[in-house]
C-alpha cells in the first residue's frame, strides 16, 4: 500500500479512535485537511487495511458499515436510539452444545440505551 499524504491522515484519524467511525465520518474529518479527497479513497484505504487485518469492519448498524482499529478481540455495546458504539473488553465464557462446528471466534453485542439517551427518559416515580 502505497503511503500518501490522505492514507497518513486515515490513518492518522483511526489510530486510537474509539467512536467506531463510518466511511462518511473518516470522509468529513479528512477532508478537512484534504478537501481534495475522493471517498472512494477511504473506502478503498479501509478495505485494504481490513484485508490486513489492521481494521474491522463492524455490519451492528444495518444503514451502515463501521470500522472499528481495535482488532483484539471485544465485544460492543450498541445504543438503540442514537447508534453510539463503546467498546466492552470484558471476556465472556460461553458454554456451546457438543458440536463438530470448530470455533474460531466470537463477537458478543449488548443493546440498549447509552447514559446520553437515556437520561431524563426514566421514569423515577415509584
Amino acid at each position: 500500500m502505497r503511503l500518501t499524504p490522505q492514507r497518513m491522515a486515515i490513518f492518522d484519524y483511526l489510530e486510537g479512535n474509539k467512536s467506531h467511525p463510518s466511511a462518511d465520518d473518516i470522509y468529513r474529518a479528512v477532508a478537512k485537511k484534504f478537501p481534495t479527497i475522493s471517498l472512494a479513497t477511504i473506502y478503498n484505504t479501509l478495505s485494504a487495511l481490513e484485508r490486513r487485518g489492521k481494521l474491522l469492519k463492524l455490519t451492528i448498524d444495518p444503514s451502515k458499515a463501521r470500522y472499528d482499529p481495535n482488532t483484539c478481540p471485544h465485544h460492543h455495546l450498541i445504543c438503540n436510539l442514537c447508534k453510539t458504539i463503546a467498546d466492552v473488553d470484558t471476556r465472556y465464557r460461553l458454554t456451546l452444545p457438543d458440536t463438530d462446528f470448530e470455533v474460531t471466534g466470537s463477537h458478543v453485542e449488548f443493546y440498549g440505551t447509552c447514559p446520553k439517551c437515556g437520561s431524563g427518559s426514566r421514569n423515577t416515580e415509584n
